[in-house]
């Protein structure tokens, strides 16, 4: 077998796509686990509509569907960087105005 630089670059998208979709199933388990008032205090979706949207994202990713995988890492990554630290901010009791 030859290695070409083709075949590491496809690799490497294919590990990163897989540990996408882990974090996403990750993110899933959280929301499953969250206090469901704490989305409502937050101003968010519902928690188990967070939950069907992060596991959803994680199976287009998994199942490689054009432009669905794509919207799936966004949503994972608006779950991680703008929804979890919010929701971690009100458990913790820290309100911010």
């Amino acid at each position: 077998m030859v290695v070409t630089p083709e075949l590491v670059l496809g690799i490497i998208r294919a590990t990163i796509y897989v540990l996408i979709a882990i974090c996403g199933l990750v993110g899933a388990a959280q929301v499953a686990t969250t206090r469901e008032d704490a989305f409502e205090a937050a101003g968010r979706q519902q928690k188990w509509m967070w939950c069907a949207i992060l596991a959803g994202s994680a199976a287009a990713i998994m199942f490689r569907f054009p432009l669905l995988d794509w919207i799936g890492i966004v949503a994972i990554g608006v779950y991680f960087f703008d929804v979890r630290p919010q929701i971690k901010d009100i458990l913790a009791g820290n309100y911010r105005w």
